[in-house]
């Protein structure tokens, strides 16, 4: 009985306690301020219904029937729960008293509950994922038709103005869809092993202005950091919302301090904290004094939609963006926090496993160049099609177009100059992206590919073209990205092989 962590204690009819154990001692000093010992009747420390209630439970008991239930009490100022099990004790044919089992199950409750919170989460994301296909195909209209009449329409005229406008609304759509799908961890990233220091550092400009002069922004950098694996636009992504939010929850004059570490999650930090893994981990915290959250505010925290601000200050969706690149990049986070005493956001990511490569920037701000090659657009949407082609045929290039992944094929057949570069959708009817290419590509060797898609990158990865070196575009794009992305394509060096199909 010494040696459980459960408490045990037997008492006689009378509700006197006969023997227990160093648990059942402990927790009488820490709920009453009072020393276990045979004799004592506990329910002296009970409030007149709580003592008739147990009173009840024992007279049951003394019967000869089981008893068994869950209950919380308040235990050094928390909420603990417990499980109780009561049963007779019998001694020459006579019930001389009761023997009683109580186990702390708070943990189990709260990993429970984290599981359900996780459910709940991951049935929201793959709702979020599902109807973005269809709003990205939508904005790909709009936005590429705005460009074209911003093209057409008069310097300095209200029409131009009025476009402008559009634009900027379609761009804040399309954002919000980035967000939905990061939530969803379905974004569509490149990842690369990066120095969490300088991605970090790069970013105090834009925090700073994000935050305002009012508060005041502290940056504290791990030394020797160990690098990760992450797409840099994510960490953006992480460290622009958690600002915001730190910003809002401090309403004035404050501190935000952003930290880096490394940091080790053994099995004993993973006991006490329910969903981390055993692993090396770079830490990034996110902290303000501001006027922290209480319990039931911390438990909706990462919910899409879920906000405490007043109707239209905010989408709800700035942590659960947190929460998705965060779990996209196999990593945790850990929230501390109490009213009036401010939040402390902890995200963990693993330490990367292969060395960082030093990326090449993209010439962004060059002109857009065009050229004479021949391109094949397979698109089943009928505008962006239209608009891909027209886009492409301005800038010089010879343009073939298909609806259909038979079509597509057809056409190449029956057409008799060459073919430089095929731009499919990635997800057809009867047959997918990747599946044209490797029809195509035989047909005419040296046949590059983009691929394009609206939808998100969990659909686009089955069907095999999110590989290294495969060239893809998410919708919405603009048509200047898509020109460049085009020209980025063919101007790889004469004589290399092939793009990944």
């Amino acid at each position: 009985m010494a040696s459980t962590d459960d408490i045990v204690v037997s008492r006689d009819r009378e509700g006197r306690v006969v023997a227990f154990n160093e648990a059942f001692a402990s927790i009488v000093w820490s709920m009453f301020g009072a020393e276990a010992r045979p004799g004592l009747q506990t329910t002296d420390f009970l409030s007149e219904p709580e003592k008739s209630r147990w009173d009840g439970l024992l007279a049951k008991v003394l019967s000869g029937e089981d008893h068994h239930e869950e209950f919380s009490w308040q235990v050094e100022g928390r909420t603990r729960h417990f499980e109780l099990a009561l049963t007779p004790i019998r001694a020459g044919g006579q019930i001389i008293g009761t023997a009683e089992y109580t186990r702390d199950i708070t943990e189990r409750r709260r990993t429970e509950e984290q599981l359900r919170q996780s459910q709940k989460m991951e049935t929201v994301g793959r709702l979020a994922g599902g109807v973005a296909h269809d709003f990205n195909n939508m904005l790909q209209v709009i936005s590429s038709y705005v460009e074209l009449s911003l093209q057409k329409a008069e310097a300095g005229s209200t029409l131009e103005k009025y476009l402008r406008e559009v634009r900027r609304a379609a761009q804040r759509s399309a954002d919000l869809v980035g967000q939905l799908l990061a939530f969803a961890r379905r974004q569509t990233v490149s990842p690369r092993v990066v120095d969490l220091n300088e991605v970090v550092s790069a970013t105090r400009k834009m925090i700073q202005r994000l935050i305002g002069e009012d508060i005041d922004l502290a940056w504290v950098s791990g030394r020797e950091l160990w690098k990760v694996k992450i797409d840099p636009t994510q960490v953006d992504q992480l460290l622009a919302n958690l600002a915001v939010n730190a910003r809002d929850a401090i309403g004035g004059v404050g501190r935000l301090t952003v930290e880096t570490g490394n940091f080790i999650s053994d099995q004993e930090y993973c006991a006490a904290h329910p969903g981390f893994a055993p692993g090396q981990y770079v830490r990034l915290a996110v902290s303000d004094d501001g006027r922290g959250m209480d319990k039931e505010t911390m438990g909706h925290l990462f919910e899409p939609f879920f906000t405490t601000k007043g109707q239209g200050k905010g989408t709800g969706l700035g942590l659960a963006t947190v929460y998705g690149i965060v779990k996209q990049n196999r990593g945790f986070i850990d929230v501390h926090s109490q009213p009036g005493q401010g939040s402390t956001f902890t995200v963990y990511l693993p330490r990367a496993s292969e060395p960082e490569v030093v990326a090449e920037e993209e010439a962004e701000t060059a002109a857009l160049r065009g050229g004479t090659e021949t391109v094949l657009v397979m698109e089943d949407e009928a505008e962006i099609r239209k608009l891909a082609g027209e886009s492409l045929e301005s800038l010089g290039y010879r343009v073939l177009t298909a609806s259909s992944p038979q079509e597509a094929i057809r056409n190449v057949a029956e057409h008799d100059g060459p073919l430089h570069l095929v731009i499919t959708d990635v997800v057809m009817p009867q047959m997918n992206g990747r599946q044209l290419f490797e029809r195509l590509a035989p047909m005419r060797p040296g046949l590059r590919c983009l691929y394009i898609s609206g939808y998100t990158a969990d659909v686009i990865a089955d069907r095999g073209v999110l590989k290294e070196g495969t060239r893809f575009l998410g919708k919405p794009f603009t048509l200047d990205a898509l020109a460049r992305k085009v020209r980025e394509v063919l101007d790889q060096a004469q004589g290399d092989p092939p793009l990944n199909p």
